[in-house]
């Protein structure tokens, strides 16, 4: 009797629900998860989408008086402008060695330091090492940015006076331009290695542990563990944050730079946003500030295009 209720209940073969209806049936059965990750569809729209309109004024000789749609068209005008200007080159090339830099050291840091914090036996070691490596990252950019102007400070700063006592003289960093992308680049990897080696600690911890027992049956030492059961079973997750970094390249923040940098050392650290916050914050050229803008996030976007297509014909995993 039982069978022939549910044989009568269940549908004809070959019909399945309208996708309407089985789309409002995810959102009914996922409602709690939606309702939870309703505030961040709600900032992406206010503060992430909804702005773009303002891209507008990078093909317009923008007025504040006239308004957007009331200022003058000008086409190209703004791009030609900075293209043409002996700031275009400057600002490639430090932002490209800026970008790059920081790619290639603070990006494998905190797989390193996520592999051989993996291989710690010590618990209590270990939470104290990976808390007090993540601390950091509650920092904000001033807070770090003026750590790092007290620790270089040529009269009391804690590494000058380590040079005093070898016998060294004191070295003015921030005032020196050879210095400066060694100190952005060192700043990034000890704000964000601990952070960053979460990612890679919870990939490990997916990994099968009846990988590692056969190893061990088979006479495995733990760094060879290492190099051929850990590293490339978070090799995944390694492509897919490679090609995030690297898309991101071109997109260096002007917060710590702007407030590390100085007048000395303006020919190696002023990057495209330090640009774009000087002229269009400072000498109120908003158009000329918005071309900017717009031209470093299309360089930021090929990034982006050519690493994903990269590390999928090498790796064969991206981002899509």
């Amino acid at each position: 009797m039982l069978q022939s209720k549910q044989q009568v209940a269940k549908p004809p073969a070959g019909r399945l629900p309208s996708k309407p209806v089985a789309v409002w049936r995810h959102i009914k059965r996922d409602r709690q998860l939606l309702l939870l990750f309703l505030p961040c569809i709600v900032f992406y729209i206010l503060f992430r989408y909804g702005p773009l309109y303002g891209i507008i004024i990078a093909f317009k000789d923008y007025n504040v008086y006239q308004g957007i749609w009331g200022s003058e068209w000008v086409g190209l005008e703004h791009f030609r402008k900075f293209l043409d200007s002996p700031d275009f080159w400057k600002l490639f090339k430090n932002t490209l060695l800026l970008g790059f830099f920081t790619l290639i050291w603070a990006f494998p840091f905190p797989i390193v330091f996520a592999v051989l914090l993996n291989e710690v036996r010590m618990v209590r070691f270990k939470k104290f090492v990976q808390t007090s490596s993540y601390l950091p990252a509650f920092l904000s950019v001033v807070v770090v940015s003026s750590m790092v102007i007290d620790f270089l400070s040529p009269t009391h700063g804690l590494v000058n006076q380590a040079l005093k006592a070898l016998g060294l003289d004191s070295i003015y960093f921030l005032a020196a331009p050879e210095w400066f992308r060694t100190i952005y680049v060192s700043s990034e990897i000890w704000q964000h290695m601990g952070y960053e080696a979460i990612i890679y600690l919870a990939a490990i911890a997916s990994i099968d542990p009846t990988l590692y027992e056969a190893a061990r049956v088979d006479g495995a030492k733990r760094f060879q563990m290492m190099r051929y059961i850990t590293v490339p079973s978070i090799l995944p997750t390694i492509l897919i944050l490679f090609v995030i970094k690297a898309g991101a390249m071109f997109r260096i923040g002007y917060e710590k730079v702007l407030l590390l940098y100085s007048p000395m050392t303006y020919e190696v650290a002023d990057v495209f946003s330090t640009f774009v916050y000087r002229k269009g914050l400072l000498d109120t050229n908003y158009s000329y500030a918005a071309a900017v803008g717009v031209f470093e996030s299309l360089i930021a976007l090929i990034m982006l295009l050519m690493t994903n297509m990269l590390t999928s014909k090498v790796g064969g995993r991206g981002l899509w």
